[in-house]
């Protein structure tokens, strides 16, 4: 029987696409348990913008979450996604700091990390990989990650020769991660049998979204051909801007004869535990309905569900919702001009951002970000294709190249740590309060503050109370 395995995103992707990623723990906790139950190949519960969510919005410690997941989950891999030398922020990180991050979160309970760089630059994940075999447990997955997307450079020989140095690199599994739900099942098909034709029997992951429609076609076609891990979500937690449902899935699998793992009565009951918490968040507002929608424009706009969901929210935070239309149709514009990027994480943010600028100010590259100009010289990685000599030249200024190497390469002085364990003060107490803040140092400080108020204050109730 042929065999075909689930990864379950509600913890994370598929909460990130639909709300932002404002899912507390508090929500979820209940259910854990019932969850270690299902037979999943694994769980996708951190990284992504879990990490930044959790310090920013939800007063939470993403640590503390991790260690409480693996504590109710101990039989079930636990997934998180990582940006290579980007780790969960928006700027490249010293190779140390990308070593003790990796580190770290294998400590705290992450079994299966899944690593990509936004432009495909496989220079930027070399260091996470080799962290993850260093502190590698028996349980540990390195997962080499593409970031698949449509554009005239990106053709099925440039995914098979990806897909083949990711093996030759000594990833123990290869992920498509097709964010923006572009990936038709015509093209499924001629990419994963090229690929399994070139890398043999590594395991290959598909990640896709609803965003467009066709995920559920995809996921179909891309399973007759050969891959052997999906990522889907509970079903109240799917489609929209999400991925495929799991339980329908499984439903349809089954009756094709494949074996998935999985145990009906668990995955319904969780189904069914999520049910008046996404009703919560659509009565509150948070989830909005255009990210439950099949928007089939998306194929032009190349828009990720989590992309997708973070743009409404800013627009709707700047009351400028009117413009939201003009945004979506400058994103293509903006990708082009960058080289065409993938649209994900780094990049998707900044993208976007661009766009909702160059749309709000009324004039194209009128205001530039840091992040964007940063990009144009060089310090994110190599462009897919030529960006526009026009904003290059803008940017850097005429005559003047961008840097074609690693910027991070051999930088493991150990300073970030000591700078961040000064700045910290007594608010740091571990390793994983001195990370947070390099990664996050504004939220990060606000949360250590709040935290130490807190307990202040319940010390200081508990004395007046006895």
């Amino acid at each position: 029987m042929n065999k075909v395995q689930f990864t379950e995103t509600v913890l994370r992707d598929a909460n990130q696409s639909l709300m932002a990623t404002r899912l507390p723990y508090s929500d979820y906790a209940d259910i854990l348990p019932t969850m270690d139950k299902a037979g999943y190949y694994s769980v996708e519960c951190w990284g992504g913008a879990t990490f930044d969510s959790c310090l920013r919005y939800l007063k939470e410690d993403p640590w503390e979450r991790l260690r409480n997941i693996r504590k109710n989950m101990p039989n079930t891999r636990l997934q998180m996604l990582l940006r290579g030398q980007n780790l969960l922020g928006y700027k490249h990180y010293h190779d140390d700091v990308v070593e003790k991050f990796v580190e770290l979160s294998i400590k705290n309970g992450i079994d299966v990390i899944r690593i990509f760089d936004a432009l495909n630059d496989f220079r930027n994940i070399k260091t996470a990989l080799e962290a993850t075999r260093k502190y590698a447990t028996p349980r540990t997955v390195a997962s080499g990650c593409i970031s698949y997307t449509q554009s005239p450079v990106h053709t099925v020989k440039k995914y098979v020769a990806m897909c083949k140095e990711l093996k030759e690199m000594g990833f123990d599994t290869i992920c498509l991660k097709d964010m923006a739900g572009t990936m038709s099942p015509y093209e499924a098909e001629g990419l994963i049998k090229g690929i399994k034709d070139a890398v043999g029997d590594i395991p290959l992951i598909l990640h896709t979204h609803c965003t467009t429609g066709m995920a559920y076609m995809t996921l179909l076609r891309a399973i007759d051909s050969g891959v052997d891990i999906i990522d889907t979500a509970t079903s109240c937690f799917s489609n929209g801007t999400s991925q495929a449902a799991t339980e329908t899935l499984y439903y349809a699998l089954t009756q094709m004869g494949y074996d998935t793992g999985l145990d009906e009565d668990v995955i319904n009951k969780v189904n069914d535990y999520f049910k008046p918490i996404k009703q919560k968040y659509i009565d509150s507002g948070l989830i909005n309905p255009k990210s439950m929608a099949t928007d089939s424009q998306a194929l032009v706009y190349k828009v990720p569900g989590g992309m997708l969901s973070n743009m409404i929210a800013n627009l709707k935070d700047m009351h400028a919702m009117d413009k939201f239309d003009e945004a979506l149709l400058e994103i293509p514009n903006v990708r082009k001009d960058l080289g065409y990027p993938p649209l994900v994480t780094p990049l998707s943010q900044m993208v976007g951002n661009q766009a909702v600028v160059n749309v709000l100010m009324g004039e194209r590259y009128k205001q530039i970000s840091k992040e964007i100009k940063n990009y144009f010289k060089g310090e994110y990685g190599i462009a897919p294709a030529p960006v526009s000599q026009e904003l290059q030249d803008k940017i850097i200024g005429a005559g003047n190249k961008p840097t074609d190497c690693r910027i991070e390469d051999s930088k493991r002085t150990g300073q970030e740590f000591a700078d961040a364990k000064a700045a910290l003060g007594d608010l740091a107490r571990t390793e994983e309060d001195i990370m947070s803040y390099i990664c996050f140092p504004d939220q990060t400080v606000k949360f250590l503050k709040e935290r130490r108020a807190e307990e202040e204050h319940h010390m200081k109730y508990s004395i007046t109370e006895a």
